[in-house]
């Protein structure tokens, strides 16, 4: 299981995971949206959050201040470093990456945020868990 202080993997490593990679390529608003969920600990909603980001996406083009807010919180629930800088500048310059790193940093921690905060949350108490995702090479 991965330990706190450090990320599971790279910022570029999103041939780790391939459904990860595929969804925040191609439906950034609800990676986002599942991701926010569950770092918030279901205080608003996937549908909330992913709405709010394609809103910022199709108005404004500056979505990545909004989401760059939830990788600072995510670092700080497990106590992850900034890396490779700051986390406004991780968003604005590399944000597919760092979505899908963030997704998967909460599926090896044993929360899938396709699942949802509530749903996880009965899933761990029922003592099923997740099994740690493989930190081997993509196979699709």
């Amino acid at each position: 299981m991965v330990t706190s202080g450090q990320w599971s993997t790279g910022l570029c490593d999103c041939t780790k995971d391939c459904s990860s990679c595929c969804l925040t390529w191609w439906c950034p608003c609800i990676a986002f949206g599942r991701t926010a969920e569950v770092v918030d600990k279901g205080t608003t909603s996937c549908c909330a959050h992913g709405s709010l980001y394609l809103l910022l996406a199709m108005f404004t083009g500056f979505e990545c201040l909004y989401t760059c807010m939830y990788r600072t919180k995510l670092r700080q629930q497990y106590l992850l470093p900034k890396q490779p800088c700051n986390d406004c500048l991780v968003h604005c310059f590399c944000k597919p990456c760092a979505l899908c790193q963030e997704y998967r940093e909460l599926k090896y921690r044993g929360l899938n945020p396709s699942y949802g905060w509530k749903e996880n949350m009965s899933k761990h108490s029922q003592g099923v868990v997740m099994p740690p995702v493989s930190h081997g090479e993509m196979k699709c």
